[in-house]
């Protein structure tokens, strides 16, 4: 992924370090460190903090497939490690703050997935799926992909961090059952950050990861950062765990929303197939998920109860939150992205692509 540009003076000045000829001197990162720390303590609000989000994306992304031009050794730098910890800790604390975890149920498999079941079932965030079903144009299914690029086209990568993270037992087999089919049960061609490229391929969107980063708001980067916060740190695999928990028992029924939206506007099965295989996949996921995986997981280690639940209910606040912003804008007749940059990168990144009002390259 190429380095994005800039939304402010902290990625402006880790870009700045991240493509220089020497690697990153100790004062610069230290400098560096103290301004992270004094635009956190200012910010109003860190998950729509566009500059914080996206230097915390692209610390990330080291760990990941990496930036071009960027060294692999500075991968594990100290001081950019010191650097993620320190927007790490600014970011969970928030997370914290805001996501509503409800009261422990007893530490079983089946109390746990029950209480899990009932968190999806008592979620009455905005939804996106229905819309798409039943009034989205043509332009804002584009946006839809554009937006959800981010993570599906590295899908199942940000939870596949928990597999060495977690004992050898229930909840590791289970995780390992789900991913092996995120990954296409060893068929490239059926990996499911494969089909999502098929999709975008299928509406006239370029399928390069990162492509679209530019564009994207901070929520959005804020989502895909929490599972890289979650899977990261092996103190948070419970988070992990009770994350792709809720992400798979809640994909089912608007993903068969989706496909319906698409087809709604003249697409085919080659489009659609994205779609209709996380219906299939995912209704049998959720249980491998709520029982084997989160409530295996409480059950042997019950101190990762809490954050089972913390990250379980991290989805739900966060599309909640995501939601609510996409279908305000799509509602007004507006964009859902944010205005992209008029020069460099992310000037005809999107060229080819009707983008609704208020969005043009």
């Amino acid at each position: 992924m190429k380095i994005p540009a800039p939304r402010g003076p902290l990625s402006a000045a880790l870009f700045d370090l991240l493509s220089a000829p020497a690697a990153p001197t100790a004062p610069a990162l230290a400098e560096l460190s103290e301004s992270v720390r004094l635009a956190a303590g200012a910010t109003a609000d860190i998950l729509r903090d566009e500059d914080l989000q996206l230097t915390l994306f692209c610390l990330y992304e080291l760990h990941y497939s990496g930036l071009a031009t960027v060294p692999d050794a500075l991968e594990w730098n100290p001081g950019l490690v010191a650097l993620r910890l320190d927007l790490e800790a600014v970011f969970e604390a928030a997370l914290r703050r805001i996501v509503a975890v409800p009261a422990l149920p007893e530490p079983t498999s089946e109390a746990v997935a029950a209480e899990l079941f009932r968190m999806a079932a008592d979620d009455d965030g905005p939804s996106v799926s229905r819309y798409v079903a039943s009034k989205a144009t043509r332009e804002q299914l584009q946006e839809f992909l554009v937006l959800r690029s981010v993570y599906q086209l590295k899908e199942a990568d940000p939870h596949s961090w928990a597999i060495p993270r977690l004992p050898v037992g229930r909840a590791k087999a289970a995780l390992i059952e789900i991913q092996a089919d995120e990954y296409g049960g060893g068929r490239p061609e059926r990996m499911h950050s494969h089909l999502f490229a098929v999709t975008m391929k299928g509406l006239d969107l370029e399928t390069e990861y990162g492509w679209y980063l530019d564009f994207v708001p901070a929520l959005t980067l804020a989502s895909s950062n929490a599972m890289s916060l979650f899977g990261l740190n092996r103190r948070l695999r419970g988070a992990i765990a009770g994350h792709l928990a809720a992400f798979e028992m809640t994909s089912s029924i608007p993903n068969s929303f989706y496909a319906r939206g698409f087809r709604r506007l003249g697409f085919g099965d080659d489009v659609t197939y994205y779609f209709d295989e996380h219906v299939e996949a995912d209704a049998v996921h959720e249980q491998i998920a709520a029982r084997d995986l989160a409530g295996g997981l409480a059950e042997s280690d019950p101190a990762l109860l809490a954050d089972v639940l913390f990250g379980a209910a991290t989805v739900f606040t966060l599309d909640a939150l995501m939601g609510e912003d996409q279908l305000s804008a799509w509602q007004q007749d507006r964009s859902a992205l944010r205005e992209p940059a008029s020069t460099g990168a992310a000037a005809g990144a999107l060229d080819g692509m009707a983008l609704s009002a208020g969005v043009t390259p």
